[in-house]
């Protein structure tokens, strides 16, 4: 599995420019919409088609649904295990 800090969403995959966009990726600056932190001080950043969310503003954006009974305890547990599993 990949070790991207920044994972874009809907970006098509093209084996020859793999390793330059990797190259690229890792000098690249990409800022959270909702914090402003860029991926150098997160854990990961995704980048979507206009905004870009961190970790930290994720699990915020799911305590506050959790809070507010939106999601059961039990669904939120098994989204905070997928997602600290693969960020590790």
């Amino acid at each position: 599995m990949s070790e991207e800090k920044v994972v874009r969403l809907g970006a098509k995959k093209n084996k020859a420019k793999e390793t330059k966009n990797e190259e690229e990726q890792k000098q690249e600056l990409v800022y959270c919409s909702f914090c402003g932190r860029p991926n150098t001080q997160v854990i990961k950043m995704i980048e979507g088609p206009g905004v870009n969310i961190c970790s930290e503003c994720t699990m915020i954006a799911l305590q506050y649904f959790v809070l507010e009974d939106r999601i059961p305890c039990a669904e939120a547990q098994q989204i905070l295990k997928a997602f600290w599993g693969k960020a590790r």
